[in-house]
């Protein structure tokens, strides 16, 4: 049987999957420890974003916010749909649309490390207690217009 993943958006001022995308977020947190935004904060970005979203069968698989200059806000996978270029897709998307793709990520995930780094992103600088939490983080950005014509070829997926 083929699973069909349709590609969907939430242009800036919608929110047709806000609750959705909180919920994966929440199931993310809950079991790994990360994402760790709070409700009000998250459903404000999530509004003021372009979210790029992956469906199957009206049930959201996976998700990218992303603000006007390229920043990734949020990247989100549900774990039973890990491991199909699902992100991949998503952030090849967003460096169609964007002259610069850039994001934060904790300094301890180092499953998201390895995925940017798998991308192409690089490390420009660590922040300290960057989190409301205290935790640190790396600004990472994508890099090389090599990399983004290798990344177009996740958006046919």
């Amino acid at each position: 049987m083929s699973v069909n993943v349709e590609k969907r958006t939430d242009p800036p001022g919608e929110s047709d999957y806000a609750t959705a995308a909180w919920e994966l977020k929440e199931r993310i947190r809950s079991a790994e420890g990360v994402l760790r935004q709070r409700r009000g904060f998250f459903v404000d970005a999530y509004r003021r974003s372009t979210a790029h979203l992956l469906v199957e069968n009206d049930r959201l698989v996976a998700f990218a916010s992303v603000r006007r200059d390229g920043y990734i806000l949020f990247l989100a996978v549900h774990p039973d749909h890990r491991g199909r270029g699902h992100a991949e897709r998503l952030v090849a998307d967003v460096a169609k649309n964007h002259r610069s793709v850039t994001c934060h990520a904790r300094t301890t995930n180092r499953q998201a490390l390895g995925f940017y780094k798998h991308l192409g992103f690089e490390v420009i600088r660590r922040i300290d207690d960057y989190y409301e939490d205290g935790g640190d983080a790396y600004y990472l950005k994508l890099g090389g217009e090599s990399l983004r014509e290798r990344l177009s070829g996740f958006v046919g997926r």
